[in-house]
């Protein structure tokens, strides 16, 4: 992907220790406007305590955080969005009624933000819940509902915690579809999740923080092709023998598709050029990349 040249959002060696406790040690990354941003890392690593220095939350240690051009001030917190994982909203209030009052407190107008609300409300199939209180919401409605929160006044920059987490596969599409629009029209958006199958489909680059550092920091196909191993993954039509230079193991996954683990120093295009002798017909001929899942546990558990 091509990025713009500025970025909406800086962070640079930021460092917040909570008496002997150090959270964040040195935490570095950029968000640009236009782009889906993955921020990483298991329980503990520091990502909630990185979001709420770039909120001004919290204050820093040491380092520098630049939004939207300058430091953090009401004006720019009025550009941006924020979805926590914890719950955002007034268990008392009537659901309608609490969206219009965060909407003006994000500088809406009181009917802007009732029409944006209600929009939004039909899109994500609450429309019939406006006048419940949000205590009488279920887990998943709840959690659409803060979604609507953190979009309505559409945010330059929007900041989402785990925002499919309670939702079915049904309604995180209409989530995801929201955050898509969203990238689209030119916000630029951090997301934090433990779906990690979501999150290599909607990311456009990720840093994966571990005990307060970042370990891992690129495209989610640059991060997948650091850790490719030496397997082929192979899809056409005939039958593979045990005579392929360079291939120790054969596995036949289906009909059509085998995964080729390679002999150390084996080189794919010797591979590739000996299907074509076997009578083999490729369809599909690639490096095996690993799931996000797979280079999560993996850094982590290498880390601990």
């Amino acid at each position: 992907m091509t990025l713009p040249s500025s970025p909406l959002l800086t962070v640079s060696h930021l460092r917040k220790t909570f008496g002997d406790k150090t959270a964040v040690e040195d935490v570095s990354f950029e968000v640009f406007s236009g782009e889906v941003f993955g921020l990483l890392g298991p329980n503990g690593a520091g990502k909630t305590t990185t979001i709420r220095m770039i909120l001004d939350i919290f204050k820093p240690d040491t380092g520098q955080i630049t939004v939207l051009d300058g430091p953090m001030n009401p004006a720019r917190a009025d550009r941006t969005g924020y979805m926590p994982e914890e719950r955002g909203l007034y268990p008392d209030m009537k659901v309608l009624d609490c969206l219009v009052y965060l909407g003006t407190l994000k500088g809406l107008p009181r009917k802007e933000a009732r029409q944006r609300a209600l929009a939004y409300l039909e899109r994500l199939e609450l429309a019939d819940q406006h006048k419940n209180k949000i205590q009488t919401l279920s887990r998943g409605m709840t959690q659409k509902v803060q979604v609507i929160a953190a979009v309505l006044h559409q945010p330059d920059l929007l900041i989402i915690d785990e925002p499919f987490a309670n939702l079915d596969p049904v309604n995180a599409q209409l989530v995801r579809d929201i955050i898509l629009e969203l990238r689209d029209q030119g916000a630029g958006i951090i997301m934090t999740s433990h779906q990690l199958g979501l999150v290599e489909a909607l990311c456009d680059r990720i840093a994966l923080i571990n005990k307060g550092k970042v370990v891992l920091n690129g495209t989610v196909r640059e991060v997948r092709r650091l850790f490719a191993s030496n397997v082929l993954y192979i899809s056409g039509n005939g039958e593979l023998n045990g005579n392929l230079p360079g291939v120790a193991i054969i596995e036949r996954r289906s009909t059509h598709d085998w995964f080729l683990t390679l002999e150390r120093d084996a080189q794919p295009q010797a591979v590739l050029q000996a299907l074509a002798g076997e009578n083999f017909l490729v369809d599909r001929f690639e490096v095996a990349l690993p799931t996000l899942d797979e280079i999560f546990i993996q850094v982590v558990k290498e880390k601990a």
